[in-house]
């Protein structure tokens, strides 16, 4: 107490002078001429400026929850619009299997029918569920394989060679998994992707060849498959990946001779480098695919 008393004593004419700065600001500031109205202004400004960066200090450290719940909405969305997708439809066809009957008819405004279409059988071929993951390890620098690893494992539903995707593209596949954890083996690895062009045309791979983590390789394009530079490169959903997942652009087509084939380089979509959140896709039929496809094998 002492010392505090000496402090004062010490500093007591520039607390005075302080106080009375501070008693005169507002004594001004409360009149209407210029001087308080320039003071008010001013005063304005500052807190303004204050709560604008205190604000902004919030958001950074908020950025992670609001990715998350982006995340997940996305997640939500990708599972809804899915449902309207990979379908088979037969028109005046008995399918001695579980059908969805959606009614086709077109009617007015009224609800009267325009024309007697009928119903439709919807068949169902693909059924996908999207399971959203935050990307925890990266690996871009191997020579012939890279893994990924996500903060998902067998709790979640995860389970090996579910495909892995972004929003922009193709990422990899589950190669091993634990309890709360997964790796996850990239595109940037030896691994080959069944890959279709931009009208349709499919029956060749897509590869990395070590080096950029921006390029990948679709080889063996006949030369009478017409391809140019900006077309786009999808899957064609006979291997791990969901049909029509965007694998890249076209940036170069070279011609080689001597297999009278194209090999088309191809602009991955995905951005290894800055890699922070993906999708697992559980695909719910695969399972009863490859059992049928496996006994062709048998045979």
């Amino acid at each position: 107490m002492r010392n505090f008393i000496l402090l004062i004593r010490r500093f007591w004419n520039i607390i005075l002078f302080l106080i009375l700065e501070a008693v005169s600001f507002s004594m001004i500031s409360k009149t209407r001429n210029m001087q308080g109205m320039d003071i008010v202004s001013s005063s304005n400004a500052v807190v303004g400026y204050v709560y604008k960066k205190q604000n902004d200090v919030v958001y950074y450290f908020q950025l992670r929850r609001l990715n998350d719940s982006l995340l997940n909405e996305n997640t939500r969305l990708r599972n809804q619009l899915v449902q309207y997708t990979g379908a088979d439809t037969f028109r005046d066809m008995i399918a001695h299997i579980p059908v969805t009957i959606k009614d086709t008819t077109r009617r007015d405004s009224s609800g009267v029918a325009l024309a007697p279409t009928g119903a439709v059988k919807v068949i169902r071929y693909a059924d996908y569920r999207y399971i959203p993951a935050r990307v925890i390890n990266n690996s871009i620098s191997g020579d012939r394989i890279n893994y990924i690893t996500i903060n998902r494992g067998t709790a979640d539903g995860i389970r090996k060679e579910m495909a892995v995707v972004t929003g922009n593209g193709i990422v990899g596949r589950i190669n091993n998994v634990s309890q709360h954890l997964a790796t996850v083996v990239s595109v940037l690895s030896d691994r080959k992707v069944s890959t279709k062009l931009n009208d349709g045309t499919s029956g060749f791979f897509t590869i990395w060849n070590p080096g950029s983590p921006e390029y990948v390789v679709t080889e063996k394009v006949p030369l009478y498959v017409k391809v140019k530079r900006g077309d786009s490169v999808f899957t064609t959903g006979y291997s791990f990946f969901p049909e029509n997942v965007l694998i890249g652009t076209v940036t170069k087509v070279d011609t080689i001779k001597a297999t009278n084939a194209k090999n088309l380089k191809v602009r991955l979509s995905t951005n290894f480098r800055n890699l922070q959140y993906v999708y697992v896709v559980e695909d719910k039929i695969s399972s009863e695919r490859k059992e049928l496809e496996a006994k062709n094998k048998q045979n």
